[in-house]
Formats: C-alpha cells, sequence, structure tokens
C-alpha cells in the first residue's frame, strides 16, 4: 500500500533503486536510460520511476536532501516495499586535495556529526560502512567502463553553512568528500539486513571555490549514473 511519502503499490517498485536526492536528477535518469520507463510517485514532488536497463528491472527515486529526507524515503523502500539494495547517485564536496571537480568517489564509509545514529539505542558510537558486494561490482563495472573512481571515507553531515568550515580537520583524518545522507542510508540498511552503497560526483570543492551549476549537477554527471546503473544491473542480475 502507498505510505505517506510514496504513492507506488506493491509490486511497482523494483528490488533495486537508485536514489539521487534531486528528484529532477531522477527523472533525467529514467528517461535518458530505462526502458519502458513508467512513472510510479509524484508525491511532493520526488519522482519515482521503473523500468528496466540491460534487461534488468530497476527503479530510480529521489530523496530529497538530507539524512532526515534519506532516512524517511530508503526506510519506507526497503520495510514497505521490499527493496533489497538501494545506491545513492549524489553529489558532494572535495576534501582532499586528490579530489578533483567531477571525480566519483565511491563511499566505502561514512563519517557523520549527526545524531541520527541516536534512535538505535547503541551503547557506542556506530561506524556506517557500504555493502561490500555493492562496493566490489562498483570498482570492478568502472574498470569495465574506463571511469576513474576513489574509494573512501566520506562526510555525511547536517550543515551545509558551517562557520568556521570543519572540513580541513576531517580532511586531515582521509575524508575525501563531504555529502548529506550517505551515513543515513547505510544505517538504515544494516537496521533492515539491505544492501547500500553511495556513488557520489564532486560538484564543488569548497576549500578551493570550485563549483558546478544546478544544470550540470542534474544533467551532466553521467558517468555516475552509468556506473551506478552498471553495478545495479551486476548485482540484480
Amino acid at each position: 500500500m502507498a505510505t505517506p511519502h510514496n504513492a507506488a503499490s506493491p509490486g511497482e517498485i523494483a528490488e533495486t533503486v537508485l536514489m539521487p536526492g534531486d528528484p529532477l536528477r531522477a527523472k533525467f535518469i529514467a528517461e535518458q536510460f530505462l526502458e519502458d520507463a513508467v512513472c510510479y510517485n509524484t508525491v511532493r514532488g520526488m519522482y519515482g520511476y521503473t523500468g528496466t536497463y540491460r534487461g534488468v528491472r530497476l527503479s530510480v527515486q529521489g530523496s530529497g536532501m538530507g539524512m532526515p529526507s534519506i532516512g524517511i524515503y530508503s526506510y519506507e523502500l526497503y520495510h514497505e516495499y521490499g527493496v533489497k539494495r538501494i545506491l545513492r547517485v549524489g553529489t558532494a564536496g572535495g576534501v582532499s586535495d586528490e579530489i578533483q571537480l567531477r571525480d566519483v568517489v565511491l563511499g566505502q564509509a561514512a563519517c557523520t556529526d549527526s545524531k541520527y545514529a541516536a534512535q538505535f539505542g547503541l551503547p557506542g558510537t556506530y561506524a556506517p560502512i557500504a555493502s561490500y558486494a555493492l562496493l566490489e561490482k562498483a570498482v570492478s563495472a568502472a574498470k569495465r567502463l574506463g571511469i576513474s573512481v576513489h574509494v573512501g571515507n566520506l562526510l555525511s553531515t547536517d550543515c551545509f553553512y558551517c562557520e568556521p568550515s570543519p572540513l580541513p580537520k576531517w580532511a586531515k583524518m582521509g575524508v575525501l568528500a563531504t555529502e548529506m545522507e550517505a551515513a543515513a542510508l547505510y544505517m538504515n540498511a544494516a537496521y533492515a539486513g539491505k544492501e547500500a552503497l553511495c556513488i557520489a560526483t564532486v560538484s564543488d570543492c569548497p576549500l578551493r571555490g570550485e563549483f558546478t551549476t544546478a544544470q550540470e549537477r542534474q544533467t551532466t554527471f553521467v558517468d555516475m549514473m552509468r556506473l551506478a546503473l552498471e553495478t545495479a544491473a551486476d548485482a540484480t542480475e
């Protein structure tokens, strides 16, 4: 049955979902890459589509910005719609000196300044990590496609405008890039016994004052999209 945030009926969402933050990026992926794509959700403008890629049934749906938003949508996908794996297809800010604009980063793990883990009542500090099975398939797919990727630690933060910036301290600890969703997604996947991976394109390097436009973020990060689709298809076949 539908949830307060998703109009899909049972069976309308595939077992593997690509989840960009921007719902317009979800629409772009569905229209450009999926065959026979059908829109199953427009509630709150959070577009969701199901179609096929390489003959494999896949869905793509926006998550919105931040851990509370992806927390809601991923929880419902895992628990209400029987989704087995979610691949976040998002943008990130480059933190490490080695990261350049438009690089693709695979989030092996996600540090966070969020209190999202408090809901689980754990007697310590939880370390959110990706599904190794999905990460391994993503690395293999990247080699096959000739797409260069970085694999390492992300920072999932609740704060977009932070003064003074904490990013130099995170960079010193080896964090590659910062975004706002992966840690919550990884926690929800772990709690549900499901899989998750964050694939992100570097849309800006805030410490160097480098940025892309909204239109570029929506439609031009094609390497990330192709990599996520190939990884999803490999994982689902």
